[in-house]
């Protein structure tokens, strides 16, 4: 264990954000997801860890954090460029100052070795390997290829490192304190969203650098995919808590509906036996000779360690269903030689699109993907060729820049204005179903989210009924759940819809074409993602594989049948019962009430042995369960699980012969 919260809580004023949560970083090259819904805490949680955020302190609990040996926590708080007049290479060198510094000890040694003897030349040696040794961990060897790869990685050229940081762009700089940040090679390596406004080929690469990082990372991501290819744990926070799961999001995935069906089928079972018992109470608790059975199953039901009910999935999401105003023609837009860009081509587009496809245009950052939505939809001229839309288009376009839309108004009245027509009821149920309820429809829009401002816009495009959606990176600032949702309205949308997106698992469920653009030219494939990355090798494309599949899950052991309370169904009393012959003869009233008396005893003999088996397993179920509870056996899960297997057996029997002393001592009464 190289990192440990243990109690933690964070609250904000009087709002709890996370409560009572464990958090680990087990060994020392742990590959970690954060995951949950928009606001649940995930970026919080980093910022606990970095140091940024503090935990809460309260009078039950006293929360700890422990980091053996101190590691070197890496995060990317915002963009630190103190002097931007230095070049990218002066800025970026600075992380590797140390190896810098051992180098030149080493040289230094190398000099003085040459002279010395003795003593002083083994006291030399000694601090030559250990700088050896550490100058190799830190990767001296290899650190200026792994800076040149990174740097055309993130899409920088080496000329750029001449360029002081005054001539990159704001996103350019943002990319610059990454590529600083996962050079500097922090023991715990923390980050936020790392994938957001990076295309599918420097993803691909971001991949296969976390996977083989030698250190721990932990990675808050709504790209699902990313997060199947590098991590082998899964945090959840939902309501407030944190879950560890084993293994990647899809392998979280199948746990969490197995945890979820397994508690609330446990539940179910105890909460009906609970009931079983107390109304066994309440039906003998007045009969003299039943005492002893009643304190024994109120003894019982105290002792039962109660199964809460699990929380419900938090499923809450918008409702993007619609059906569009009116349909198109069969051809729905075609372009021939479509030259896009500004002032000199980006590509040229040919496109044969028809009534319900779904098209998603791939391609690296700067390729020109947003310019030829533009140009579709008539922001952008051409500069040659020619497009059109078949009978009957109408487009509803969502533009990437509308998660910065920005307004005075509430969000009542900016969406009133689009919809002038619409009463009260019609904006706020429309409002609604895109989660603007109660007074949350009176928040200003320059006070949204970013999240909250997409849903916005789509309100708006969606509720247009359109028949061609035009989507440029639509999922930026969507959680999970909102993915899915956006996933299956496009996947039904009835439509035709053409998107840009980075997002590969989004594509995987939408997309039924790709239009591939590439520096060296455009092409169109006829077929979705999957077929895409097996045939042609696409942006993105990894030979990692696909992503991934849940591990083998054992098939859980039933506790079978009950020798002990079957073996009561064919004893003799039994057998004495079912073997009484039917006789054809008159039976006299003397001869019936002394076969009456033999069956009623029979019937006594039956239930004393029954209350006498159950005593015998109620003692065995408690001695297991003291047995389970031993110190000595806190490691040794094989033993543990032996001895659940066996309360398990124990308590469905103690089951089955309680039934059968219920129904005997029901007839015995009547």
């Amino acid at each position: 264990m190289i990192y440990q919260i243990k109690d933690g809580r964070v609250m904000f004023a009087a709002d709890t954000v996370l409560s009572d949560f464990d958090f680990e970083v087990r060994n020392k090259n742990e590959k970690i997801a954060v995951i949950g819904r928009n606001g649940a805490g995930k970026t919080t949680l980093l910022k606990v860890i970095a140091g940024d955020v503090e935990l809460t302190r309260t009078d039950g609990r006293e929360p700890s954090i422990t980091a053996p040996g101190n590691p070197v926590i890496g995060y990317l708080r915002q963009i630190t460029f103190d002097d931007l007049s230095l070049t990218l290479d002066e800025e970026i060198r600075k992380v590797f100052k140390l190896i810098l510094d051992e180098k030149a000890r080493i040289d230094e040694l190398v000099g003085l070795m040459e002279g010395a003897a003795g003593e002083a030349a083994e006291k030399l040696a000694a601090e030559y390997t250990a700088l050896m040794d550490d100058f190799r961990d830190r990767g001296g060897y290899y650190y200026e290829k792994e800076y040149d790869a990174m740097l055309v990685s993130f899409g920088f050229s080496l000329y750029d490192k001449k360029k002081p940081l005054s001539e990159f762009s704001g996103g350019q700089l943002t990319k610059l304190a990454f590529i600083k940040l996962l050079l500097s090679k922090p023991d715990i390596l923390l980050l936020d969203e790392p994938t957001n406004h990076l295309d599918m080929s420097t993803v691909a690469w971001l991949e296969d650098y976390l996977k083989n990082y030698s250190r721990a990372v932990v990675i808050v991501s709504h790209d699902r995919m990313f997060l199947d290819r590098i991590v082998n744990v899964v945090y959840e926070i939902t309501y407030g808590t944190v879950t560890r799961f084993s293994g990647n999001y899809s392998d979280y995935v199948v746990q969490k509906k197995e945890r979820y069906e397994k508690q609330l089928k446990d539940h179910i079972a105890q909460q009906k036996e609970i009931k079983r018992l107390t109304e066994l109470v309440e039906r003998f608790k007045n009969k003299p000779s039943k005492v002893a059975m009643t304190r024994s199953k109120l003894k019982m039901i105290e002792h039962m360690e109660l199964v809460a009910r699990p929380a419900d999935y938090d499923t809450k999401s918008f409702k993007a269903s619609f059906t569009p105003k009116m349909e198109t023609g069969k051809d729905v837009l075609t372009a021939k030689d479509l030259s896009v860009g500004y002032d000199s081509p980006l590509a040229t587009v040919n496109l044969d699109i028809k009534r319900g496809e779904r098209l998603a245009v791939l391609g690296d950052n700067g390729i020109g993907k947003s310019t030829l939505l533009k140009t579709l939809v008539g922001e952008i001229e051409p500069l040659s060729g020619d497009f059109r839309f078949g009978v009957n288009a109408d487009i509803g376009y969502f533009d990437q820049r509308m998660a910065m839309y920005t307004s005075d108004s509430t969000v009542i009245d900016d969406y009133w204005n689009e919809f002038p027509t619409l009463t009260e009821t019609q904006v706020r149920t429309q409002l609604g179903t895109f989660l603007f309820t109660q007074d949350e429809v009176f928040k200003e829009v320059s006070a949204l989210s970013g999240g909250e401002r997409v849903r916005l816009c789509l309100a708006k495009i969606f509720n247009r009924r359109p028949n061609v959606l035009i989507l440029d990176e639509p999922t930026n600032h969507m959680d999970m759940i909102g993915k899915e949702t956006l996933e299956a309205m496009l996947a039904s949308f009835p439509g035709t819809v053409i998107f840009v997106s980075h997002d590969r698992y989004f594509v995987k469920k939408v997309a039924t074409q790709i239009l591939d653009m590439r520096t060296d030219g455009v092409t169109l494939y006829p077929f979705g993602y999957d077929d895409y990355v097996e045939k042609c090798s696409g942006p993105g494309t990894s030979s990692s594989g696909g992503s991934g599949t849940g591990k083998d899950q054992q098939a859980s052991k039933g506790s079978g049948g009950s020798k002990g309370a079957g073996s009561l169904k064919g004893s003799g009393a039994d057998a004495d019962l079912h073997n009484t012959s039917e006789s054809s003869a008159p039976v006299s009233a003397s001869q019936a009430e002394r076969l009456a008396g033999k069956e009623a005893e029979k019937k006594r003999r039956r239930i004393k042995k029954l209350e006498e088996r159950i005593e015998q397993i109620e003692e065995k179920a408690e001695k297991l369960r003291e047995e389970l509870c031993k110190p000595e056996y806190a490691s040794d899960y094989d033993k543990l699980a032996k001895i659940q297997e066996e309360i398990d057996a124990a308590e469905a029997e103690l089951l089955e012969t309680m039934e059968q002393w219920e129904a005997e001592s029901a007839e015995m009464d009547a």
